[in-house]
């Protein structure tokens, strides 16, 4: 947690409609250098959504992306720039199936960052050994456990050196025996000043590791602030009954 007050990512009144569907209907926030935000909240109250307007994956119907200052919605800009500079690690990790976990942390560097074959063998296999998943370089996705996988899409994110990187639920898909090593590998990567938005439903972690929590339902921002504020003083009751339901865990 090595939080800077120079802010890498605002969003500004960002909205999604799906037709008549608003989705998100204002979410502001800045996101700053070295922070780790998590954002929890109910099923369906936009988290994902906002985590996908980020990356541009959704494109907002209104408000404001800005990257450094300048909104990445006007037209013009150079989006594919902003992508190389904001990974993502997603629920069903999204590996290549057909190469194997050294060419699948390889082939974004050489393809995107023009890396030499021999650097981005070099970078990868770092960032393998970060996550400990370098004995498996050989191995296919088919033969890794979800946890495995899960590691090697981080250490594929980070081989791009993202300047920010998005969590969409890194855990979900996973076996609750594969959860930990996930949220192990996390909690290292939060100690490197690394600037992280993570969507998650572990509450525990989100309260250990976060400098701020957003709690997003019904696609606004509901309460945000400190993890001991929000999960042991929350003000607002749709955040009281939400936490309620994690009482009996120990945060």
């Amino acid at each position: 947690m090595t939080e800077t007050n120079e802010t890498i990512i605002s969003l500004k009144h960002m909205q999604k409609a799906y037709g008549d569907h608003q989705v998100l209907k204002d979410i502001t926030v800045d996101i700053n250098k070295g922070e780790i935000v998590t954002i929890i909240g109910p099923s369906g109250g936009g988290k994902s959504t906002t985590l996908r307007c980020i990356n541009l994956l959704e494109e907002p119907t209104g408000g404001e992306i800005d990257f450094h200052g300048e909104n990445i919605l006007t037209p013009g800009y150079d989006r594919n720039a902003f992508r190389a500079k904001v990974g993502m690690v997603f629920q069903q990790f999204d590996l290549f199936e057909n190469k194997n976990v050294l060419q699948n942390c390889m082939i974004g560097q050489q393809l995107v960052l023009k890396r030499s074959k021999e650097e981005a063998r070099k970078i990868a296999m770092e960032n393998l050994k970060k996550v400990g998943m370098d004995p498996f370089i050989n191995a296919k996705p088919s033969q890794l456990s979800g946890g495995q996988q899960q590691r090697v899409a981080i250490a594929r994110a980070i081989s791009m050196d993202p300047e920010v990187l998005l969590f969409d639920e890194p855990t979900s898909a996973l076996d609750p025996e594969m959860v930990g090593e996930v949220l192990d590998v996390m909690q290292k990567l939060a100690t490197t000043g690394l600037t992280m938005v993570i969507v998650t439903h572990e509450m525990g972690f989100a309260k250990q590791i976060s400098d701020n929590v957003l709690f997003i339902s019904g696609g606004v921002i509901t309460e945000q602030g400190h993890p001991d504020q929000i999960f042991d003083h929350p003000k607002h009751e749709v955040t009281q009954r939400f936490l309620h339901n994690f009482r009996k865990m120990d945060f």
